[in-house]
């Protein structure tokens, strides 16, 4: 029983790795000028994301599946020079009705959408304190 706790524990921990792996690289992605991002702003949702990686390490399993679809959603947006008018990331569409509960299409996502999705992430999980605004 120890081993399989043990084992679970490094597959989260690896995992939080790679969230945090992905924001960074993002972030220097948006620092090198690739995107018309406001990198401060991106700045100050990453350092939310991050704190919220470390809080949900423990977790139940949906709580950390939100978490990282919310990392991937403001990631991979951003990754791909998405800004409201071209078209989105193909297999965007899974993490975004998981978390807008199929509120907005892929195609239409809006520069806010970001601010919206990730800051109601926040307040389902309890951690209202860490909402960024823009």
């Amino acid at each position: 029983m120890a081993a399989q706790r043990t084992i679970a524990q490094r597959a989260i921990r690896q995992e939080s790795e790679v969230l945090l792996r992905q924001l960074d690289a993002y972030l220097a992605a948006l620092r090198t000028g690739r995107g018309a991002v406001d990198v401060g702003h991106a700045e100050r949702m990453a350092a939310a994301l991050r704190q919220l990686i470390a809080d949900t390490a423990r977790s139940s399993a949906v709580d950390r599946a939100r978490v990282r679809a919310a990392v991937h959603y403001f990631v991979y947006r951003g990754a791909t020079g998405v800004t409201g008018d071209g078209p989105a990331r193909p297999g965007g569409g899974a993490r975004l009705a998981l978390l807008t509960g199929g509120r907005a299409p892929v195609e239409r996502r809006r520069q806010g959408d970001d601010d919206r999705v990730v800051n109601d992430l926040l307040r389902d999980l309890g951690r209202a304190d860490l909402i960024v605004e823009h």
